[in-house]
This record gives C-alpha cells, structure tokens and sequence, in this order.
C-alpha cells in the first residue's frame, strides 16, 4: 500500500470530520460549507496526480471511466438507488487504483448532477463514491479482492455504506432536533433503498466485472497507463 494513499485517505477522513463540525456548529452556513467540500475533497488527489505527471492518454481514460460511471445513472433515475455507477467505479479502482478510484468516483457524482440536479447533496455523493473507488484500489491486491465473492461482498457493504454516509446530509441539514429515536427512524425507512443500491451493486459485479476488468487491465498494459 502506498505510503501517499494512506496520508490521502487520513487527509479525506479528517475532512469530512471537519465538514461536520462545521455543520453541526454553523448550521446557517450549510450550503456554502457543503460545496467548499467539493474543492477541498479533491485537493490531495489532484496533488497526487500532478506529482505524479498524468499523461494526457491517463487524463482521458480517467474522464472517459467518469463519464460512463454518471451517464450510465440517468437511465436509472426513475428506480431510486438502482444504477451500474458504484460497479463501474469499484472495477475501474481495481484496475487503476486508489487515486484513479476516488478521482472517478467524485467526478461521476459531480458530472450526473448536471443532469438529475445539483445540491448540498453532491459533496456528500463525491465523498461517498470518491471514498467507495478509493477503499477498492486500496484492497485491490488482498486475497479477498482476488475473488468474485469478495468483490460481491465489497459491493454489498459499500452499498449500505453509501446511503448511511448520505443520511448524513440530510439529518444534519434538515433534521431539528437530532435524537436517537429520529436518527434511528430516519435510517430504517432508508433501509430498503439502501438495500437495492446493495443488491444492484452485487448483481452488476457477480455478471459484469470479469469482463470489465479484463477489458480495462488489457487497455492499461497496451498503452501502459496509470502503472502503479
């Protein structure tokens, strides 16, 4: 694991601890502080990325897999928290890595809110589908990536993760009072929606990942992009 992934992931974390300070403690400055997320969130990563002289053929693959990762959630607007996005982030941070992850998944989010409507939500879609593609180029050499199973399973849990992470936004921004009675009621009536974005997320990967994977590392070596 590299050393520069670690300190990018402490930095993220401490981010979002501090976008939750602030919220909690300057409620009326909400909105402002969400989108200066947007811009501090992806700092480090664009560090990383200038340090490490991306090529514009790696530029171009990155914001082709981001492309696909948002258009590919609009045809599914119509059925909440069913959509290929979170698959195609977690195959492509498999291939091209922690970085390449986290930046795919931030933009993905960024870019299919031009079309479904942008929000105080979007920052808290970077952070959670830029933190998903970060964690799978993380594990992406463990045994348990290695497998279809444990891939499925990754799938599984992030799903859950990501609608647990969105709640967020909502209880800190719309929520009164917060308790635990209505934090607890606010997250079991998002449980089924949670479950389908879990559910699609191990379809898509137990039917399509393989192939995916295979396509993108092919494209990697022949063209020898992002080598990490």
């Amino acid at each position: 694991m590299a050393r520069s992934s670690i300190y990018s992931g402490l930095i993220v974390t401490g981010m979002l601890g501090l976008l939750i300070f602030s919220i909690i403690y300057f409620p009326e400055h909400y909105l402002m502080i969400s989108f200066l997320f947007i811009g501090l969130t992806l700092i480090p990563f664009l560090l990383r990325f200038e340090m490490r002289k991306i090529t514009g053929k790696e530029l171009v693959l990155l914001a082709m897999l981001s492309a696909v990762a948002a258009v590919s959630r609009v045809p599914f607007a119509a059925f909440p928290s069913i959509q290929p996005t979170t698959f195609v982030i977690i195959v492509s941070a498999l291939v091209l890595g922690a970085e390449s992850g986290f930046m795919i998944g931030a933009m993905a989010a960024l870019v299919s809110n031009l079309f479904l409507g942008q929000g105080p939500w979007t920052p808290w879609q970077m952070y959670s589908w830029g933190l998903i593609g970060f964690l799978a180029g993380i594990l992406r050499n463990t045994w348990f990536m290695k497998h279809l199973w444990g891939k499925a399973l990754f799938g599984l849990i992030t799903g859950f993760a990501f609608g647990w992470i969105m709640n967020l936004w909502f209880i800190i921004g719309f929520l009164g009072e917060i308790t635990f009675s209505s934090v607890f009621a606010y997250y079991a009536t998002s449980f089924y929606f949670d479950l389908a974005h879990a559910v699609s997320n191990v379809f898509f990967i137990l039917v399509f990942s393989s192939g995916w994977i295979k396509i993108l590392q092919r494209f990697k070596r022949k063209y020898g992009l992002l080598a990490t």
